[in-house]
């Protein structure tokens, strides 16, 4: 597989992962159920003390949709990345497809909750301005990004390793 190639790839899915997530968190979606529930706990309760209460768990139909959707757009771009870097066969697919989850869920982690969601007032949820010390929580996001995030990085993965053996694109 192509170096090169897959360094590239990991640019353009952080700026695309980028581009479909911060538009998630303006105007009215920022109050979705399936975005109150990727904020630390402590933050969901006082935000539903003045607002009315939504399920936002995982297993809330919202939540299970958005992931679901997720999935699915994960797996066509890693499938597209993994053909252009040379996979042939579904451990190189898989492999790569895992790397770049891993690598997405590093960035978001790493760089959107630690830097940007814990520091601009764009995340802020109404009536939890006050909350500084909730917002940089960077275990609450280490946890997330360990489980489920490296959990449901193996489901893209291995549609696209499938993919990547037996279907020729």
């Amino acid at each position: 597989m192509n170096l090169a190639v897959i360094l590239m790839e990991m640019a353009a899915f952080a700026a695309l992962f980028t581009a479909i997530v911060l538009p998630t968190c303006r105007g009215d979606r920022k109050y979705s159920a399936a975005a109150i529930h990727n904020y630390p706990p402590d933050i969901q309760e006082e935000y539903f003390k003045t607002h009315e209460r939504m399920e936002v768990s995982y297993r809330s139909k919202k939540v299970i949709l958005t992931k679901g959707f997720g999935v699915c757009i994960f797996t066509v771009i890693l499938t597209v990345c993994a053909k252009l870097a040379g996979a042939v066969n579904f451990r190189q697919g898989f492999g790569l497809a895992f790397g770049l989850m891993v690598w997405i869920g590093a960035y978001d982690t790493f760089f959107l909750d630690w830097v940007l969601f814990a520091n601009l007032p764009m995340f802020r949820l109404e009536g939890t301005e006050h909350m500084d010390k909730a917002y940089h929580q960077k275990w609450f996001h280490v946890k997330g990004m360990l489980f489920p995030g490296l959990i449901f990085a193996l489901i893209p993965a291995g549609i696209v390793g499938i993919l990547i053996q037996f279907i020729i694109l």
